[in-house]
């Protein structure tokens, strides 16, 4: 079994920064690529970065400038440096990450249960 657990949520004035985590555990054998996703009331989930496990990233368009994807492959975690956040921002992040378990078939995708990101005007 692997599981998701996602940190660093919480209430921040438009303008201020928040660093989320989320460290992947268990059964694994390798971690392809993670990433975070977000879903606002209302709105379908969508993507805000990726990286895979040899660095390369990729953005929305919304976040470009202002956030910060990296991970610790040893420590099998990625982080999100949210910068310059803003009102439209505020949302829940859902942690995501393609993983070769170390039995089985493979990769899988797994999704952490979310934290919540509320960015004041």
């Amino acid at each position: 079994q692997v599981h998701l657990v996602e940190s660093g949520g919480g209430l921040v004035q438009a303008g201020g920064s928040l660093r989320l985590s989320c460290a992947a555990s268990g059964s694994i054998f390798s971690i392809n690529a993670m990433g975070w996703y977000r879903q606002a009331p209302g709105k379908q989930r969508e993507l805000v970065a990726t990286i895979t496990s040899g660095g390369n990233t990729n953005y929305a368009d919304s976040v470009k400038g202002r956030f910060t994807i990296s991970r610790d492959n040893a420590k099998n975690t990625v982080y999100l440096q949210m910068n310059i956040l803003k009102p439209e921002d505020t949302a829940v992040y859902i942690c995501y990450a393609r993983i070769f378990p170390r039995t089985g078939w493979g990769p899988n995708d797994y999704w952490g249960q979310g934290t919540q990101v509320t960015v004041s005007s």
